[in-house]
């Protein structure tokens, strides 16, 4: 995918973590950027910051996906004041910890709600921009390991990734003909905030139960982003691309669940 002046990347919950990691890094790759947040404004003018100092223009939109119609609504504000799509990382995500008896349906709800609503909602605007457009693009679900195997006591995240990983192929298979191609990234133990960690310590921390030994760097899962939105990926579509420093591999949960 060449980048042209005015393409543009939007990226969802890009405040922080692999989000903020994937716009800067598709700023560097020459995309405009549309930056989300739902809490934490701002880390999205930090990111949108680091977006200009690049060079490239970055627009901010809060978006919360709770209510994925209303958040469709704040994508497609978000489209107009960039005046395209080009790509589209649906990154925003949510989880409740809690096993298969004792999880609410409304705990159940409020993950699926996000998880796969969300990106169902703001893919098929995005898809719609970007037929309309006529010059094909690239959507990229970041999904997780547990899209490919259970977390145990997070009934309601595993199932949604999932049928995140469901909703990924079937729009491949459906966008293909218009040059759209639809990917997944699913990411292992990456050294984030919500893992009271940042990218020092994937340098630093020890996670026996992991092969690599380490959590993973947003960086190290930006650069997958960002190479699915190269010219390089053009013959790469309904793939889930896991990045896990071999944990799916040792697959270790429930030695893990059983010593706690």
């Amino acid at each position: 995918m060449s980048t042209p002046q005015n393409k543009v990347a939007i990226v969802t919950a890009s405040s922080s973590g692999i989000g903020q990691a994937s716009a800067i890094m598709l700023a560097e790759q020459g995309f405009d950027i549309g930056i989300t947040w739902r809490s934490d404004e701002k880390g999205a003018q930090e990111t949108a910051k680091q977006v200009r100092e690049r060079g490239k223009k970055a627009e901010i939109e809060r978006l919360d996906l709770g209510d994925p119609e209303e958040g469709g609504k704040s994508l497609q504000a978000l489209i107009a004041r960039l005046g395209r799509i080009d790509v589209l990382v649906n990154n925003a995500g949510a989880n409740f910890k809690s096993d298969f008896l004792d999880t609410s349906f409304e705990e159940w709800r409020k993950v699926f709600s996000v998880d796969v609503d969300g990106a169902f909602v703001c893919g098929q605007i995005a898809a719609r921009h970007m037929v309309t457009q006529g010059e094909g693009g690239r959507i990229i679900n970041i999904t997780s390991v547990h899209e490919h195997t259970p977390l145990p006591g997070s009934i309601s995240y595993t199932a949604a990734k999932h049928a995140l990983g469901g909703l990924t192929k079937s729009m491949a298979l459906s966008l293909i003909k218009h040059n759209i191609l639809v990917n997944a990234v699913a990411p292992g133990a990456i050294a984030t905030a919500m893992n009271q960690m940042t990218n020092d310590d994937a340098r630093t921390v020890f996670i026996p139960e992991i092969p690599a030994g380490r959590p993973g760097d947003t960086r190290e899962i930006a650069s997958m982003v960002a190479w699915l939105c190269s010219q390089w990926s053009s013959y790469t579509t309904g793939q889930s691309f896991v990045i896990d420093g071999g944990f799916t591999l040792a697959n270790p949960q429930f030695f893990m669940q059983k010593s706690d």
